[in-house]
């Protein structure tokens, strides 16, 4: 279906997960600003940042699909957030645009909704609500990715993400985890979809205690198939009560909703 795939973010967390499962299915191109470890035969490296606009159009010339996960992936300071997040974000649309690619595979965030109350369930027609410069920034990229698609034809898929990583490690994440090999199905559904137009979906796994309703975009057959709540006796054993009036208690983005979120330092 593909010729082949920029994966910006190659050699990050995400990225380096990501790499040899997609490697196995498309022909692939991985950009970072850093070097990817160990290259796959037939693997293309471009070392190049997103916010160099002429590096990144010449990265997606010859590809179909992208799949941008370059990005600073927690808070910043507003510049910082600028010229990666926003400007980079830009810089793969419009080199998506130039290249002709059929598909923008984007990885939004959950903090790009992080002041919903976590009592209250949405869906993909929640209006964003970002909690932070990096939410603002994802917000954004949803905003561009509906523009090209409504302007060019470009199909996309904002994957608002909640926690990807091996495991929850916090109450938060029985709610919010995604398990790695879900977020691949996730990406690969996206990819493979014979309709995708515009579509905002949330990445989680098929959590018990789940913040997020996906049913608007049933129809790519995303089916999360691992559980946080496995996880959830270790999480809880020893752990304080809530304060319930806490930001990061309250609200869907966690600690992200205080005043000293975590931030990138660089």
């Amino acid at each position: 279906m593909y010729k082949r795939i920029l994966l910006t973010g190659a050699a990050g967390m995400l990225g380096t997960y990501l790499r040899p499962h997609l490697h196995k299915r498309w022909p692939l191109r991985s950009m970072d600003v850093k070097p990817v470890e160990k290259p796959m035969k037939g693997e293309e490296v471009v070392v190049a940042d997103v916010a160099d606009r002429p590096a990144v159009f010449k990265a997606v010339k010859g590809c179909d699909a992208v799949l941008h996960f370059g990005a600073i992936s927690i808070e910043g300071e507003f510049d910082q957030i600028l010229q990666s997040n926003i400007l980079g974000t830009y810089n793969v649309f419009e080199g998506a645009r130039r290249a002709r690619a059929k598909r923008v595979i984007f990885a939004s965030s959950n903090h790009a909704i992080g002041y919903y109350p976590r009592e209250r369930k949405i869906d993909s027609d929640a209006q964003p609500r970002p909690d932070t410069y990096y939410g603002v920034s994802k917000a954004f990229g949803e905003a561009l990715g509906s523009m090209y698609w409504s302007k060019y034809g470009i199909e996309h898929a904002s994957l608002r993400i909640g926690t990807a990583r091996p495991e929850p490690v916090d109450r938060r994440g029985l709610s919010t985890w995604q398990s790695f090999p879900d977020l691949l199905q996730l990406i690969c559904r996206c990819l493979e979809a014979q309709r995708l137009g515009f579509a905002v979906v949330y990445g989680q796994s098929n959590n018990d205690r789940a913040w997020w309703d996906n049913s608007k975009v049933a129809y790519l057959g995303y089916k999360p198939k691992d559980n946080a709540e496995k996880f959830a006796e270790k999480i809880w054993a020893g752990t304080k009560d809530d304060d319930p009036n806490d930001p990061a208690v309250k609200f869907m983005g966690g600690i992200f909703c205080t005043k000293n979120p975590p931030k990138w330092q660089g």
